[in-house]
């Protein structure tokens, strides 16, 4: 998606009017129905004037095309400021440029990041050219027809207000300045040059045009790149937060006291991304790390794709159970890397009657412990992974605290508004996304759970990523009968059988388990392009309002295990709990696709309410 695109001679005409600002606003407001902070308004005024004055130049051609404030396909970036046209050569080029207000920097340590100052305050941040660049590499990475019609794309960064200081180009950061030139206040005439050098004709061949509707690239699995990864090569570019917190760690890593590192994120951010680099990065380094999870399924499905090509022994190395540390010495590990660290419990042990705490054995056994955290994500009642029960632990053992959080959007289509329309809806927090207009994610609402399979035994012919999950309202009597279906939805002749039976974690790579139902359980910390969602009687809508049950839950279903004892002593604290976890489950389930989520309601009440907030503003 592109907010505004016009000719060079029609942007400079706008830039001249005085109303830049206002044109791109209510372009914005118009392609994705939400307004612009006044922060925004003050930016695009004062940089997009900049640029204007830069492209008042008769060798630029006036039919050579800007582009402002463009997306990048199955990501919530966009790219400031973008020029098409051809070379000398005729070659297209896509020049792309960061635009930054910024008057100082600070140099640091850590490769491609720098210190400046926002509005709270100072704050590390990525180097420019390192955001120019990796903003192209995603674009490169995603779209197909960058990659297959040879089109160049030719990043740099714009600080139109910071003077010459030896720190924003200094040497440290030459691997990223040659890749994308940054150009300061008094660089105006090599900016142009630069422009000049790879626009010489307008942009005859609509580039842009091309490029947002071209076919967006299939998207790469963490757990397929992993054998590359650790091979050597570089999977994913890590954007912006996430590149802080991977710099962070791999500074942490190199010291001798005791760090413990809190990094919060929501679905799609990155979380796993930034772990399994940090893994992989450690490993290479001959430091002893492992990669940590309290849900079995993630560490299945990577263990399986390694299997055959590293001995068994080495593979065990590297991925652990949350519970593995009982009896762990002091730092006896160089990093432990949790991820899914919401789901971690107090003691260990198939029985639950094993050390004292998850949180404080991982921290007593590793020099540095990385905890990616989503607290939406807790779903059982055991889990107790919140940020400030890892932070009491930490300053119980005297580790030194560091706490980050990742925002960058790479599921669901990159759609940071499914995801705050899907928080309100399920009242886990009020956001302005009352519905689902302008939102760029397939999202349905499925009338028949038997067209909602269909739908996605279609999806999944393509690429073995398609999957039907459900909340646990069912019985899983096809543990004991292998003839029994456990999901029998009767007036829709529908009947399937829940997972684990044959396939166990690994259902959800599995060729043939895309014929049963998954779980919470065996999808939570994985992804896939497209999910189907089956939401039963624990979660209803009545007179506008999410009514949670937690006696519809499955008798099989651990999650809830103790509530109706509980419910016996503290009544209104079990049901806020089991309200959570419900909601939790939900908002987990229908944020595993990175395409699309079609859903059926088992409640027709909750089905309407549904449907009238995917179109009806409020």
């Amino acid at each position: 998606m592109i907010i505004y695109q016009n000719t060079k001679k029609k942007f400079v005409e706008d830039t001249i009017s005085g109303d830049i600002d206002g044109i791109v606003s209510r372009a914005f407001k118009q392609r994705t129905g939400h307004k612009v902070s006044p922060s925004e308004m003050n930016s695009w005024q004062e940089s997009l004037v900049r640029m204007g004055n830069q492209l008042i130049d008769g060798d630029i051609p006036d039919d050579a095309f800007i582009s402002i404030e463009y997306r990048i396909p199955n990501t919530s970036k966009r790219i400031d400021f973008i020029i098409t046209g051809q070379d000398e050569n005729h070659a297209e080029n896509v020049i792309v440029i960061e635009l930054k207000q910024w008057s100082e920097a600070k140099l640091t340590g850590k490769d491609g990041i720098v210190v400046t100052r926002f509005k709270h305050g100072e704050t590390e941040t990525a180097h420019p050219s390192y955001q120019a660049w990796s903003y192209c590499a995603l674009l490169q990475n995603f779209n197909e027809t960058v990659y297959q019609e040879a089109i160049n794309l030719r990043p740099c960064a714009y600080l139109h207000n910071y003077k010459e200081d030896n720190v924003i180009r200094h040497d440290f950061y030459k691997p990223y300045l040659d890749k994308a030139p940054v150009f300061l206040k008094t660089d105006t005439g090599a900016l142009r040059a630069f422009i000049k050098r790879y626009i010489k004709y307008g942009d005859e061949k609509d580039t842009m045009y091309r490029i947002d509707n071209g076919k967006i690239k299939p998207s790469k699995s963490l757990a397929d790149s992993l054998i590359k990864m650790l091979s050597g090569n570089e999977e994913f570019t890590m954007i912006d937060d996430q590149k802080i917190v991977y710099e962070n760690a791999m500074f942490m890593s190199q010291r001798s006291s005791k760090n413990v590192l809190i990094v919060e994120g929501g679905p799609g951010t990155g979380k796993s991304v930034v772990a399994v680099n940090l893994l992989v990065k450690l490993t290479q380094q001959r430091q002893l790390v492992q990669y940590v999870t309290k849900n079995a399924a993630p560490r299945a499905v990577y263990e399986s794709k390694l299997t055959g090509l590293m001995r068994k022994s080495e593979i065990s190395n590297l991925f652990s159970g949350s519970g593995a540390y009982v009896n762990s010495e002091l730092n006896d590990f160089d990093a432990l890397i949790v991820d899914e660290a919401h789901r971690l419990n107090a003691k260990s042990g198939m029985f639950k009657n094993l050390g004292e705490n998850q949180i404080k054995e991982i921290i007593k056994a590793a020099k540095l412990s990385v905890f990616f955290i989503d607290e939406d994500q807790r779903v059982t009642f055991s889990d107790i992974g919140r940020k400030e029960e890892i932070v009491s632990w930490a300053e119980k053992d005297g580790a030194n605290i560091h706490n980050f959080q990742l925002n960058s959007q790479f599921r669901c289509n990159g759609s940071d508004g499914y995801l705050a329309w899907l928080d309100n809806v399920l009242e886990i927090r009020e956001t302005a996304n009352v519905t689902l207009e302008d939102i760029d994610y397939d999202f349905q609402i499925i009338d028949s759970p038997s067209t909602l399979r269909d739908m996605i035994f279609e999806k999944n012919k393509a690429n073995n990523k398609a999957r039907i999950v459900a909340g646990y309202c069912w019985n899983w009597v096809s543990k004991k009968d292998k003839d029994a279906m456990d999901i029998v939805i009767p007036k829709h002749d529908f009947a399937m059988k829940w997972n684990l039976a044959t396939d166990g974690n690994l259902w959800i790579v599995a060729p043939e388990s895309v014929n049963e139902v998954g779980c919470i359980h065996t999808c939570q910390g994985l992804e896939l392009d497209y999910i189907g969602v089956i939401v039963g009687d624990d979660f209803v809508i009545r007179n506008g309002v999410v009514v949670t049950d937690p006696y519809q839950r499955a008798k099989t279903d651990a999650s809830l295990k103790g509530y109706k004892t509980q419910m016996k002593t503290n009544p209104d604290a079990t049901l806020e709990k089991t309200d959570l976890i419900i909601k939790n489950t939900y908002r987990t389930l229908m944020t595993r696709g990175m395409k699309g989520c079609y859903v059926y309601f088992t409640d027709k009440e909750t089905e309407e309410f549904f449907k009238d907030g995917l179109s009806v503003s409020t």
